[in-house]
């Protein structure tokens, strides 16, 4: 789980997630999303390879292209987790108040 929390420290690496969700199952090219960041390729790249490594990022090719997309269930795990584990007060038995 910590290396999902520290991908996502890096501000462009949360904007790839937020986009890979946005996007839903179809994904976007590795094309659009560099587009849309509007930044180098190289820089890209070492960001979007950081999201893969964790597990948050799927990368698949079809074709010439390779899409992208996230990966719902890590997505989704990561979001229990935080509730379940680190929000919760010790004495509520790891359940968020309210």
């Amino acid at each position: 789980m910590a290396d999902r929390l520290a991908a996502l420290g890096a501000p462009v690496r949360l904007r790839l997630i937020r986009l890979l969700v946005r996007a839903g199952d179809e994904g976007l090219t590795v094309g659009d999303l560099q587009r849309r960041l509007d930044m180098p390729a190289s820089t890209h790249a070492h960001h979007l390879a950081a999201l893969v490594r964790s597990g948050l990022v799927l990368q698949e090719r079809r074709g010439r292209e390779v899409f992208c997309r996230a990966d719902f269930a890590a997505v989704r795990g990561l979001g229990e987790y935080l509730s379940d584990q680190c929000c919760a007060d010790e004495g509520t038995n790891g359940r968020v108040p309210g």
